[in-house]
């Protein structure tokens, strides 16, 4: 019943509330950006959603287009500005997603949007934390978020899948604001943010 019905009804209202609540913070956010790093002021890229259905993902850009001489993009711990570490460090830069989830392309909680080129990598249980909207947050960003191998963040979204309740929901929300404040796994130990996944072993 609350998987079905109730918790995309609850998305959608929390969504909303916190779009205008936070309307000051996105503007002020945006202007930032525009100042810093030039437009587009939001960063726009497809991932895949509930049964791997693709849609646009938003969030506010963090890397300049920095080029090297054959015009190819040069890496992101190269392009990511001491501003953009900022935004990512306090998730600000996710607050347009909140845009996805009153469209009902993500909830609050589910596992998080990953690239489309991982798809055809994932293995058959792997392949089930589409099964659920992807979410702003959930147990693998409270449970080390970048700072866990891919194998355990995929272990966390698919136990989220068969799990999933309003008080897993309410407990991951609470334990998020933890996280955020402390600003712990934004990274690991190789990469700005996280390495790709190449598949399983």
């Amino acid at each position: 019943m609350y998987k079905r019905f109730v918790k995309r009804c609850l998305d959608f209202l929390l969504s909303l509330i916190a779009l205008i609540i936070l309307s000051p913070v996105l503007l002020i956010v945006a202007i930032l950006v525009r100042c810093k790093l030039g437009s587009p002021i939001i960063f726009k890229q497809q991932r895949p959603g509930l049964h791997e259905k693709i849609f646009c993902m938003y969030k506010f850009r963090t890397m300049t287009d920095a080029k090297d001489e054959q015009g190819n993009l040069l890496p992101d711990e190269v392009r990511l500005t001491k501003f953009g570490k900022a935004l990512r460090s306090t998730s600000l830069d996710e607050l347009p997603e909140l845009f996805n989830i009153l469209k009902g392309d993500m909830a609050i909680v589910g596992p998080r949007p990953l690239l489309v080129q991982y798809l055809p990598r994932y293995n058959e249980r792997q392949h089930h934390r589409h099964d659920v909207r992807p979410g702003f947050t959930g147990l693998a960003q409270v449970n080390g978020r970048n700072s866990i191998s891919w194998q355990e963040k995929f272990e966390w979204d698919v136990k989220y899948v068969e799990h999933v309740s309003f008080a897993m929901d309410v407990k991951i929300i609470c334990k998020t604001v933890g996280v955020v404040l402390h600003r712990s796994g934004i990274s690991s130990d190789t990469s700005v943010t996280m390495e790709e996944f190449k598949g399983n072993e």
